[in-house]
């Protein structure tokens, strides 16, 4: 009798992690863009994804999978439309601890966020956003994110 407990718990976990994307969410994409930065620090560089939604009422959003990483959203609503942005880190600096300051110039020595790897696997211009309604958990696929022009960020005057 364990052994069919513990079949069917695992049985419900691997269906509720199966990560069916949504056909039609009850949200609308208007506009989907990401752009690789760099600069401010030797060894600093990273890609913003924004995405703008129409109609995303009562939907709590989660995470963003991109180019085979995740990270949390940050969610702003204007008007009728929420936009979401999710900030990946690709640089190659050594960890140090977090520096907070009165001086901001001092804070540009902290590492960037832990980004951890997507359980998708998509395409570079492809992400999957991650939402609730209500108590379930949904995945939708948003293709065809358009590249922006990279931006260069000077480094920083040291005094």
């Amino acid at each position: 009798m364990k052994i069919l407990s513990i079949l069917t718990i695992i049985f419900s976990f691997s269906q509720c992690s199966s990560n069916k994307f949504v056909e039609n969410p009850p949200f609308k994409v208007e506009k989907a863009v990401y752009n690789n930065w760099s600069g401010g620090q030797p060894g600093v560089s990273g890609t913003m994804v924004e995405i703008h939604l129409l109609n995303a009422f009562e939907i709590k959003f989660d995470s963003l999978y991109f180019q085979q990483k995740e990270t949390k959203l940050e969610v702003s609503k204007k008007e009728n439309k929420t936009i979401l942005i999710g900030h990946f880190s690709t640089s190659i600096r050594e960890k140090r601890d977090l520096i907070l300051d009165v001086d901001t110039t001092k804070e540009l020595k902290n590492t960037p966020p832990n980004v951890t790897k997507s359980k998708f696997d998509l395409k570079e211009n492809e992400a999957v956003l991650s939402y609730k309604k209500g108590n379930e958990t949904y995945y939708f696929k948003v293709e065809n994110i358009k590249q922006l022009t990279p931006k260069f960020f000077p480094s920083a005057n040291k005094k």
